[in-house]
């Protein structure tokens, strides 16, 4: 052995997003001069810095390096004790290696973040919103869900699950059912704001604040409308009972006669009137030959979305067809289609996905309550394109930089920000869908630069989501968009553009 080494302290603590340093003494008890080289080795080694990297000491001679370690205020610094080494590396003699051991303890901090989904909900028996739970803590968090009026009693709260027990850097959901304690019966919609709020012990709750739009079971109009008809039926029965109809007779009435001993002379004989000849019944007109059906009335065209298979051969049926014959989801489309048509092979396929999709992601993911099972609708539209990025984490975008990906996130940013799509929506997403039919088929790679608009499309979905508008397709919005999380999410999205469906490219 000819290096000694020592750390000053053997052991520490820092806290997450802030620094400290640790001194190691080293002397060259060889009798040449060498050239030391510092590596940090061990899980903290990603946060650990050596200043300077490389030392050289004459032999008997003592050097000091400094290590500053520098965890970042994330969960991955998870809190607890991290052993942790220093290889000391000479350039003289290899076989001299060594590495001075030490510990660091990272201590704890606590960072929640709670959002509901959606803020707003409409019902007139109960509403049903997900409140998400995120701990961006480094330990683990265990806490309750309540729910509370932020005015008055109005409502009752049925939360699934009450408590929550998450790990560092994961979510949790709690499914809420909101009722009101009193049917509005008549009358316009009434506002009624709540909170839910995350309880931790020695902490202050978290609150989120929501509204439950509570319809009446009788539209206003509709209660207006009954009214009207019940006086006038009222008004009709009574003109009914007290209408007394004139009655007209041709009887005369009878003259009394005398009685007379004589006979009475006969009248003088009247002329003789011809019979009236009654007139002969119209005859109908003949129908006529050939039997023929009046024509069907034209059915109006389909406005409502999601798409079955009611539906004719379209574009969008097509993209689905081709992402899932390369698989998606853990299901792949292999037995024979229509191209462009919801048949039974491509429902059957569909299914497959909405059902893989909504195990994979929990109660993050409703592509089956949302559009139907074996239907295409936003949600499971949108969740179909962003499961081009499997294996990505997030979407690096550069306004400088053109990239093949950019028409992958316009097209999945369209199906989930539109709950109506018109004729400039339906052009953007006529493009862009060929444009990824062409990427799945190999037929080539349409690159375009982000513009502003499409980071104001990404800024406008993470507003939906109560999110940090940052404009980043990050990892919390990307798994959103996989998870097939839409604008107006219990709502039947709608179509006013023109040319549709578009049809399909083969």
């Amino acid at each position: 052995m000819t290096t000694w080494t020592s750390l000053e302290p053997a052991s520490t603590t820092v806290d997450p997003g802030s620094s400290t340093t640790v001194r190691l003494r080293l002397r060259n008890t060889g009798d040449v001069v060498d050239e030391y080289r510092f590596e940090a080795v061990g899980d903290v080694a990603p946060y650990v810095s050596v200043e300077p990297p490389s030392l050289r000491l004459f032999p008997g001679t003592t050097g000091v390096v400094e290590l500053t370690f520098a965890p970042p205020r994330t969960p991955d610094a998870t809190a607890g004790p991290h052993p942790y080494g220093v290889r000391v590396l000479p350039t003289e003699n290899l076989e001299a290696t060594t590495v001075a051991e030490g510990n660091i303890t990272f201590t704890t901090f606590t960072e929640i973040r709670a959002e509901l989904v959606p803020q707003t909900v409409k019902g007139r028996f109960r509403g049903r919103p997900r409140l998400a739970v995120d701990n961006l803590g480094n330990t683990v968090l265990t806490a309750s869900i309540a729910g509370g009026d932020t005015a008055s009693d109005d409502l009752s709260y049925e939360l699934v699950p009450a408590n929550v027990q998450i790990q560092p850097g994961r979510a949790a959901f709690v499914d809420a059912t909101l009722k009101p304690r009193q049917i509005t019966w008549v009358g316009s919609k009434q506002d009624r704001p709540y909170e839910l709020a995350v309880r931790r012990a020695g902490f202050e709750p978290l609150k989120v604040n929501g509204t439950f739009t509570q319809r009446g079971l009788l539209p206003l109009w509709m209660m207006t409308t009954l009214s009207l008809l019940l006086a006038l039926t009222i008004t009709g029965l009574v003109l009914w009972f007290t209408y007394k109809a004139p009655v007209r007779t041709l009887a005369t009435p009878k003259t009394e006669q005398a009685a007379a001993t004589a006979l009475p002379e006969e009248p003088p004989e009247q002329p003789r009137e011809k019979p009236k000849q009654e007139p002969e019944p119209a005859q109908e007109p003949e129908a006529p030959s050939g039997g023929g059906e009046e024509p069907e009335e034209e059915q109006p065209k389909r406005t409502v979305l999601p798409l079955t298979s009611q539906d004719e051969p379209n574009l969008f049926v097509e993209f689905a067809q081709v992402r899932l014959e390369v698989g998606a989801g853990g299901c792949q489309l292999t037995e024979p289609h229509t191209t462009g048509k919801l048949d039974t092979a491509t429902e059957e396929a569909l299914k497959c996905f909405q059902q893989s999709n909504d195990t994979k992601y929990g109660h993050f993911s409703t592509l089956v309550e949302t559009d139907g099972l074996g239907n295409l609708g936003r949600s499971t539209m949108t969740a179909l394109i962003a499961a081009h990025f499997v294996d990505t984490k997030a979407v690096p975008l550069n306004l400088d930089e053109a990239s093949p990906e950019v028409p992958w996130v316009r097209n999945m940013l369209l199906w989930s920000t539109q709950a109506e799509i018109d004729n400039g929506d339906l052009q953007v997403a006529t493009d862009a869908t060929r444009a990824n039919i062409a990427y799945l088929r190999q037929q080539g790679q349409h690159a375009e630069k982000p513009t502003p608009g499409l980071i104001s499309r990404i800024k406008e979905y993470q507003g939906i989501l109560s999110e940090d508008r940052n404009g980043q397709i990050d990892e919390l919005t990307l798994n959103k968009l996989k998870a097939g999380w839409i604008k107006a999410q219990d709502e039947t999205g709608t179509v006013t553009a023109e040319d549709w469906l578009p049809a399909p490219t083969q």
